[in-house]
Parts: structure tokens; C-alpha cells; sequence
């Protein structure tokens, strides 16, 4: 069984320019004279930032320790199979997304809205009542929630999608499990279908999570589609990094620590410039800044497995009902998009929440469950790769969105951007690095 682990501090290994495909590494630090900005980080909202300067015409430099642009947003091929680090989905009602990115030019595969859910022995169908009315009708007695329930998914739709997006994050708020109840969900339609649903998106099953990110995260869902890039979400970051200038981005290149206008890389060299922008992720970040704290991150494992043909027909997202066993949500990825596996195969992603399992024991335990699912040809799945991700997502409780849109300029010439600034998503890292990018513009005097 082959682990990866997605963790910062890469090794430095010959730091050199990003060139996609061309297998060259050359040393940024003989062609380049003093950067005016730095960025240290190519996630997605380093990049962003990175951007958003060069269009101001800001010389800038993204120094990144990884071999790719991407973050915790990254896509490996694997056997003629794209495995996303994670299982992912993009939302193309995103209003950040829809400013920074070329959406057609990514190629976007949709889900089906609504999901199948795993109750009582099979699964059962929820489809979206105003996307597909008809079969939500057919759909109003499967014994996921009663009746009051389905009808109060359009409350919360209702109340989600109210007013204007900036006003959203100035709500009163509580924690999800509690505004669900109080918005009268039975305890059933809660452990059967929103607990699985909202944990999923978390990462994290009591629903601790503030419910302004709830009420984003569904208004979002709401106003326009799930999908996937085409060749997987490292699509994303890849477009972004295709905007910078050659020799802009460079790679393996670990940054050791952070001093004001000034970094200090893995082998010792100190690097000035007119300012930093600190992009990593939250845990860098913090290793990086005196004083800033890390914040909690909630885990997630994703394993991958080859199927010989899908177990389910359809773009759905698979989610178990019952609470019990490993398992949270399965995606045939090949389904949604046919690129993520060769003709021929399935690509079957099987998401664990909340669990510290790891290794063969927890792929024992998936293959079980499935098999209760979807029988005896599970058994003839072969597993691809199991990704441990111990730092997926940041935690969002109330008390961590008190402040929705935290202080980016940390003082003049350094600053910091990433989903731990903003809210938990692809468009909370693309929001910050924006923001960033703006603080650094604002002092700089362009």
C-alpha cells in the first residue's frame, strides 16, 4: 500500500524556474536582481497574489517548496489515473473564482445535483428540488428525513441565498449542529444526510463549524454547480501559475525564515526585497511569522482504488447515512470527468473523516464496508494510493470567524494570505491573496 503525505518544509533540490514539462531547473539566483515583492508559497493564494501584482507591474517572485504550483490543491497522474491530494470539488458560483479564473478554459465536469445516500440496506436518491422537481417529488418519502425535512432544505436554501454575500459574514452565528436544529431538521435528517454532506465539505462530523460558513458553503451549492476541472483540480492552480511571467514562479526553494523585507533560504542565502508576502500553508505560515499562532486543522484520508467498471452510473456524490464504519462520502471520479481513468477502468475516490486510521488496517475496513454497498466486486478493486492528510482545512468554528476577513498587512513591507485568513475555501485562498496583493499596492504607492 503506497502513502503520500502531503506536508511542508520540501528539501531544498536545486532550486530552479518553473517550466511545466521541460525537465529544467535553472538557479534564479544568477539571472534575478532584487525582486520587488516576494511571495513564499505557490497555493492558491499565493499565486492569486502573485497575479494580481504582476498585473499592476510588480516585479514579483514566488518562491515555492514543492516541484509544482498548488498547495493543498494539487492533481498526481498515477498509472494513467489523476488523483486529486484529497477528494475536492470546485463551485463555479464562487465570486472570486469567477474574477481570477478562465472557468471555460478549465473544462468544468458537473456533479449531479442532490447525492445518493447509504440507509437501511441500499441507497436512496435526494435530488435537488428546484434543479430536477420531478424526481425530487418521487424522491419526498425515502426514509432519509421525513417530508417537513425536504421541505426545509428550501427554507435553508432561502435563508442562505438572502440578501447580499458580504452581509452573510456579519450574521449572528452558532455552531452548525445547532443552527440545523433550530432551524427545525429532525435528528434523523441530520445524522443520515446533513451530517455526512456538511462533514464532508469540513472535514469534520459534529458540525462545530460556524454556521456563516455553513450558510456560504450552501449558498454557493445553491447559485451554481459542482464540478471538477476536467484533468483534476491541480487544473487550478496550474492555470493561475500559466499567467505569471517565465521565471517568475520558482520551485524547490525551501525558505527557512522570514525577517521583514528580507527571507533566509534553506542553504543560508539571504534574499532582499521590497516586500514579502507569506502564502504557505497555515502551519509554515506560522513557523515563519514571531507571534502569529497556527491554527487547528481538521484531517481527512482519501484512498483511491481501480474498479473494473463503476459502481454506480452517474456523476453522484455517494454518502453513508447510517454513521457507522469508515466511510463518509465515495466518488466515482470517472464518472464526473472520463479523463481521471484510463478507458476502460473507474476511479473510485473513498473519503474518511475523523479518523486516525491509517495503513492496511483502514483499507480493510473500507473494502468491508463497500462491500456491504456494492457486493462481492469489491473484493476486485485494486487500491491505487492512500492520501493522509493530517492539515487539509482549517478549522472553522464560530469563535475562528468572529473576524471573517483577517488582517492580511502584518506591517509595512510584510504580509500574509491563505484560507486561514478568510474563510476555509478555494475562494477564501483566491479572496486573501487578492487582498494581499492590494495591501502591498496600497503601500508601495501604486
Amino acid at each position: 500500500m503506497s502513502d503520500a503525505r502531503n506536508r511542508p518544509g520540501v528539501s531544498l533540490a536545486r532550486p530552479g524556474v518553473y517550466k511545466p514539462g521541460s525537465g529544467r531547473s535553472l538557479d534564479w539566483r544568477k539571472t534575478v536582481a532584487k525582486p520587488g515583492v516576494i511571495v513564499v508559497g505557490a497555493g492558491l493564494a499565493g499565486l492569486a497574489c502573485a497575479k494580481a501584482l504582476r498585473e499592476a507591474r510588480v516585479d514579483v517572485h514566488v518562491l515555492e517548496a514543492g516541484d509544482a504550483p498548488g498547495g493543498r490543491v494539487r492533481t498526481d497522474a498515477h498509472e494513467g489515473f489523476l488523483l486529486d491530494r484529497g477528494f475536492q470539488v470546485f463551485l463555479t458560483a464562487y465570486p472570486e473564482a469567477q474574477r481570477v479564473l478562465d472557468l471555460k478554459a478549465l473544462s468544468l465536469r458537473r456533479f449531479i445535483p442532490g447525492a445518493k445516500v447509504w440507509r437501511g440496506g441500499r441507497l436512496h436518491t435526494l435530488a435537488d428540488p428546484l434543479r430536477h422537481p420531478v424526481e425530487a417529488v418521487s424522491h419526498l418519502f425515502t426514509p432519509v428525513g421525513g417530508l417537513l425535512d425536504k421541505l426545509r432544505v428550501l427554507e435553508l436554501r432561502q435563508h442562505a441565498t438572502s440578501g447580499e454575500l458580504g452581509d452573510l459574514w456579519q450574521r449572528p452565528q452558532q455552531d452548525s449542529l445547532r443552527f440545523l436544529r433550530d432551524l427545525g431538521f429532525s435528528e434523523e435528517m441530520i445524522d443520515a444526510f446533513l451530517r455526512p454532506f456538511f462533514g464532508g465539505i469540513f472535514l469534520e462530523r459534529e458540525l462545530t463549524t460556524s454556521s456563516r460558513m455553513l450558510e456560504f458553503v450552501f449558498r454557493m451549492f445553491s447559485q451554481g454547480h459542482t464540478v471538477v476541472p476536467e484533468r483534476g483540480m491541480g487544473a487550478i492552480p496550474e492555470q493561475l501559475a500559466a499567467k505569471l511571467p517565465s521565471g517568475a514562479l520558482r520551485m524547490k526553494v525551501r525558505v527557512a525564515d522570514v525577517w521583514g523585507h528580507r527571507v533566509r533560504l534553506a542553504d543560508g542565502e539571504m534574499v532582499h526585497a521590497d516586500a514579502v508576502v507569506v502564502a504557505t500553508d497555515p502551519g509554515t505560515a506560522a513557523s515563519l511569522l514571531v507571534g502569529m499562532p497556527a491554527p487547528r486543522m481538521n484531517r481527512v484520508t482519501c484512498l483511491y482504488f481501480a474498479a473494473p467498471e463503476p459502481p454506480v452510473e452517474g456523476p453522484w456524490l455517494l454518502l453513508n447515512g447510517e454513521g457507522r464504519g469508515p466511510v463518509n462520502n465515495v466518488a466515482v471520479m470517472s464518472e464526473v470527468s472520463p479523463a481521471y481513468a484510463p478507458k476502460g477502468q473507474a476511479l473510485v475516490s473513498v473519503s474518511v473523516v475523523d479518523d486516525g486510521g491509517d495503513g492496511e488496517g483502514l483499507e480493510a475496513r473500507v473494502r468491508e464496508q463497500l462491500t456491504e454497498w456494492f457486493g462481492a466486486a469489491v473484493s476486485a478493486w485494486r487500491h491505487l494510493r492512500t492520501y493522509v492528510l493530517p492539515d487539509a482545512l482549517p478549522v472553522q468554528t464560530p469563535s475562528a470567524l468572529v473576524e471573517p476577513h483577517r488582517p492580511v498587512r502584518l506591517a509595512a513591507g510584510l504580509y500574509v494570505c491563505g484560507d486561514h485568513r478568510e474563510n476555509a475555501s478555494i475562494d477564501g485562498a483566491l479572496t486573501s491573496g487578492r487582498r494581499a496583493a492590494e495591501a502591498v499596492l496600497l503601500d508601495l504607492g501604486r
